[in-house]
């Protein structure tokens, strides 16, 4: 059995700390005319710190005498004090230093590569000091930057600016990023921004790194391009150019043309001019953006799925291959069945009326998703509508490949509008039966009036919940 009495051994310690009789290093703190001494022992700060062992071993073998001198011109006294107390007892206290003291000790512990301790403190500042690293991000996030060591303060850091871009690009200068910083930055495929402010941010970044360049690109040289083709080349791979809208490539992509591989401008080009042409496999989906501010709902949780149907809207080739990539119209809730009912009665008191609605549809039991856009009013009135823009649609609940969109093949069978039957698009059938006050009972899906087929359900399925929504330009 092995019995450890450290609590009196690191007592002991200290106490040799404090007394100056039998040490053999000195330690001049801080610059002229306020440098403060103090003594200390070679062999504890040569197993303690990898950088104080590396630094007495150099003035062993370069100077003659006797005495061992350590000069920390950038380590506050109260804070190399804290420190001893830790290299000899392994007790660290923080209770009366404020915050900014501890956030020194952190930067000193990583300048005498002290990694424990290292390790601790960005431990305990992140989970009991958040606020203020917030309060002071510029500060923190330049500092962890520029060491290799503080990993975990950087990736606070990165995270912090990934959920609140907007708050941090009026704090903190985006142009004074280190290139390490900016690229972990905008990889993140959750941040919170849009791809064509993210690519504005990168172009000013870049002019910031070559002053001399003119801001105008088509005032540049080859020689100027590809200057700023080096400057930016790590961070391009990282740009989702395929998520941007035709007019943000027309007028902030391709004044930049030269600055992309060939390949890539030519797969560009094509994905706005020819709808069919297949993307090649590398192409970066679309950022995970919150779909606050774009659509509430209880069903649909994926914006890759809004992007979808919102470039279908757009007037896009349903066999567009780059229609999931782009940016979302808006949706505005019109009618949920759990929170307003599952009657006919209520569906055209909400929905009769209004242009533009599509609708969602979960199916009990499973992941599966199905829908229909109606670009015309929903009615009462127990005909059938005609159009040549309805389609239909189906996808699992959190994978964007699963989509299946079906344009409309009978333009005079496009959706029915009955009194007691809710939105009901032809294939997908809502209603109840001769009684437009009662929950739904029946819900088909049988294809008929649209191209594709766009689930394997047979006949019957039930209604989880159902939404419908206008769609806000």
């Amino acid at each position: 059995m092995t019995t450890k009495f450290l609590p009196k051994l690191s007592q002991n310690y200290i106490e040799l700390l404090a007394n100056d009789e039998y040490y053999d290093v000195t330690i001049e703190i801080g610059e002229d005319p306020n440098v403060k001494i103090l003594r200390a022992h070679m062999n504890i700060l040569s197993c303690r710190s990898p950088y104080l062992r590396r630094t007495l071993a150099f003035n062993n073998r370069s100077n003659n005498t006797s005495d061992l001198v350590i000069k920390l011109p950038n380590i506050s006294l109260k804070t190399f004090q804290i420190i001893l107390k830790y290299i000899y007892g392994g007790v660290l206290s923080l209770n009366e230093q404020d915050n900014s003291e501890i956030f020194e000790v952190l930067l000193a512990a990583d300048k005498l590569l002290i990694q424990e301790l290292v390790d601790y403190l960005q431990k305990y500042l992140i989970e009991n000091k958040s606020e203020w690293m917030e309060q002071h991000f510029e500060l923190v996030h330049r500092t962890s930057f520029q060491s290799n060591s503080l990993l975990v303060l950087q990736q606070f850091c990165t995270d912090f600016m990934v959920k609140s871009s907007e708050k941090i690009f009026k704090l903190l200068d985006f142009t004074s990023l280190s290139e390490k910083s900016l690229i972990q930055l905008i990889k993140r495929n959750d941040l919170q921004m849009k791809e064509i402010e993210v690519w504005e941010h990168v172009l000013k970044w870049g002019l910031a790194q070559n002053p001399t360049l003119n801001p105008d690109p088509t005032t540049w040289s080859d020689d100027e391009f590809e200057t700023m083709e080096k400057t930016l080349q790590h961070c391009l791979h990282s740009i989702r150019f395929f998520s941007l809208s035709s007019k943000d490539f027309l007028q902030s992509v391709r004044p930049y043309k030269k600055l992309l591989k060939h390949q890539l401008y030519e797969d560009l080009l094509k994905s706005y001019l020819d709808p069919n042409s297949n993307p090649t496999n590398d192409i970066l989906l679309p950022r995970n953006l919150k779909i606050d501010g774009i659509i509430n709902s209880s069903i649909i949780n994926n914006l890759s799925i809004i992007s979808t149907i919102s470039r279908r809207l757009d007037k896009m080739d349903i066999s567009n291959n780059f229609a999931h990539l782009k940016e979302p119209y808006k949706f505005k809730l019109i009618l949920r069945g759990s929170r307003d009912g599952f009657t006919p009665k209520k569906f055209h008191e909400l929905c009769d009326g209004i242009l533009n609605t599509v609708t969602f549809i979960k199916v009990e039991g499973t992941e599966e998703i199905l829908g229909g856009y109606n670009p015309l009013k929903w009615e009462s009135s127990n005909s059938w509508g005609k159009s040549q823009d309805s389609f239909i649609f189906s996808f699992k609940e959190k994978d964007i490949k699963s989509v299946i969109i079906s344009n409309i093949k009978d333009k005079k069978h496009a959706f029915y509008c009955g009194a007691d039957y809710g939105p009901d698009f032809g294939d997908i059938i809502i209603f109840s039966y001769k009684d437009e006050y009662r929950d739904y009972k029946h819900s088909y899906y049988q294809k008929r009036h649209y191209e594709k087929k766009i689930t394997d359900i047979v006949d019957k399925f039930s209604i989880e919940d159902y939404e419908v929504f206008q769609i806000i330009k």
